[in-house]
């Protein structure tokens, strides 16, 4: 029966499962940005083109009423104080004025008075704010206007009819108008001549930034066969050349991961052929001890042969722990999310309370000599707990019967951590090796795997720690200069606040 927890993942793999497959298209992405607006100005270019068709179109008909106006407005005189139009205008010509195979036309005269004079007494007169129409006789004005709910377009002017300039003038309005019909037409002729070549082009339009950008990504896919085409144990970096300039910085950064990726793979590579190099010896030693137990009768010898035993297996049991521990000092996180905020004396302080049992029998002097209040840095405890624990074991290890060894923490600038003993000390010439994986010095009787100093450098590289080696200045004995192990911590910033240890079981 399922628990609650194994339903809710399988309720949540689905939704899981979905994010994962939704992928964005670079070729996809880039060409709706590029239609997008292309689609959307087209519909913008089709309105502009239609105000302007329009104007185009009324420019000619406009022209053509303006002259009518002006000939219309020349045959209005006065005579004998009345205003009426002369005789210059026969009927035969005002039929020519109406004369329109597909608009209507309307004209209107009026006198001083706005008594209507001849024409169509339909037609709209001017608004009242046009006015100031009248300040400017003879001028041409136009409008649109409504006659029996069909839209016309109006040319008028006003007529002086006043010759002499003294008195006020006297003015007569004349009004030609005609409906919009031809304006359209022309106006669509004009769409249709723009519009339709678009229709047409747009496709091809199309056509060609879909064959632009499938050519301007090639390389990409160029670039996945080569990669795709590699063996699989190929982790050479990709010649950057060989690339498009805009895609260079994700070739660098890939060529930089392999290059990771290359120095983890070696590393591990050399980690298990060190290993297994490493894990002969006891399990040869233990195999022959084994054997050699079985086949004798003496007791004495049986007993001797065992203890042999449990020394190669408490050497092989050293060894196994100290390389497991060397894996996972390298497969943790460098920093950030991993690290938090501890004292530095109490995981100092605990270290040398779990080795002191230890150091009694090694008949060595241990201590710990640091500050009473807390020492802030921000780190992994369990590790750093596992380096201290490598450097105290190492100094037990190489330090006489009836030494000392003393673990030092000073809250300076930086934190600094020191384990010193008075053991035979490490030559200078010596001093970077020695944090090399089963480097051990030649004449060396302790006892170790040559892993112990390797995990210190580990665990102290992820922390930002710099590892130095010195002899111990206050060593009295000249044949045991003794060594210092300092390890100096990247300074804390004051404002944050430690969080609670996280247990340590070992």
């Amino acid at each position: 029966m399922n628990s609650p927890a194994d339903r809710s993942d399988a309720a949540w793999s689905p939704a899981l499962e979905e994010e994962e497959e939704i992928q964005h298209s670079l070729f996809g992405e880039i060409l709706d940005w590029m239609l997008a607006p292309l689609l959307l100005l087209w519909p913008m270019s089709i309105a502009i083109t239609y105000l302007v068709a329009k104007s185009i179109a009324n420019q000619p008909f406009d022209n053509a009423l303006e002259d009518a106006v002006t000939v219309l407005s020349q045959q209005v005189r006065e005579v004998n104080g009345m205003t009426r139009l002369t005789a210059g205008l026969p009927g035969p010509a005002r039929d020519i004025l109406r004369a329109d195979d597909v608009d209507s036309v309307y004209f209107q005269i009026l006198g001083p008075q706005g008594r209507h004079l001849d024409g169509d007494r339909d037609l709209p007169r001017p608004a009242p704010q046009a006015e100031e129409d009248m300040a400017s006789p003879g001028a041409v004005h136009f409008r649109n206007a409504n006659l029996h709910g069909t839209p016309i377009r109006v040319a008028y002017a006003y007529v002086n009819l006043e010759e002499d300039g003294e008195r006020p003038p006297r003015l007569a309005l004349v009004q030609l108008a005609e409906t919009l019909e031809k304006r359209a037409r022309l106006a669509n002729e004009i769409i249709k001549g723009v519009i339709l070549p678009q229709f047409i082009i747009l496709p091809v339009v199309l056509a060609l930034v879909w064959f632009a950008l499938s050519r301007g990504l090639l390389p990409l896919a160029e670039l996945q066969e080569r990669i795709r085409a590699r063996p699989i144990d190929d982790l050479s970096p990709i010649a950057p050349n060989q690339v498009p300039e805009e895609i260079t910085p994700l070739v660098r950064s890939l060529n930089e991961m392999l290059a990771r990726l290359s120095q983890s793979i070696e590393m591990q590579k050399r980690f298990i052929a060190d290993a297994a190099h490493q894990m002969k010896t006891p399990l040869a030693g233990m195999r022959m001890q084994s054997e050699l137990a079985l086949r004798q009768t003496d007791q004495h010898e049986i007993h001797r042969s065992l203890e042999q035993l449990a020394k190669s297996s408490e050497a092989a049991t050293r060894l196994v722990n100290q390389l497991l521990a060397l894996a996972r000092a390298e497969n943790q996180p460098q920093s950030g999310s991993a690290f938090a905020a501890l004292d530095l004396a109490d995981v100092a302080r605990n270290a040398v309370r779990d080795w002191v049992p230890a150091s009694f029998n090694y008949r060595i002097d241990l201590g710990y000599e640091g500050p009473d209040a807390p020492v802030l840095i921000d780190g992994n405890a369990v590790m750093l707990r596992e380096l201290l624990s490598n450097l105290i074991d190492n100094a037990l290890r190489y330090t006489p019967q009836g030494g000392s060894v003393t673990v030092r923490l000073r809250a300076e600038e930086a934190p600094v951590l020191e384990v010193e003993d008075t053991g035979p000390g490490i030559p200078p010439a010596e001093r970077q090796h020695v944090f090399e994986r089963f480097y051990r010095i030649l004449g060396s009787s302790a006892e170790g795997s040559g892993l112990g100093l390797a995990i210190v450098r580990e665990i102290a590289q992820q922390h930002g720690a710099e590892v130095d080696v010195f002899s111990n200045p206050r060593a009295s004995h000249p044949k045991y200069p003794g060594s210092l192990f300092r390890l100096t911590f990247p300074a804390r910033p004051a404002d944050k606040a430690p969080e609670e240890e996280p247990p340590f079981y070992g």
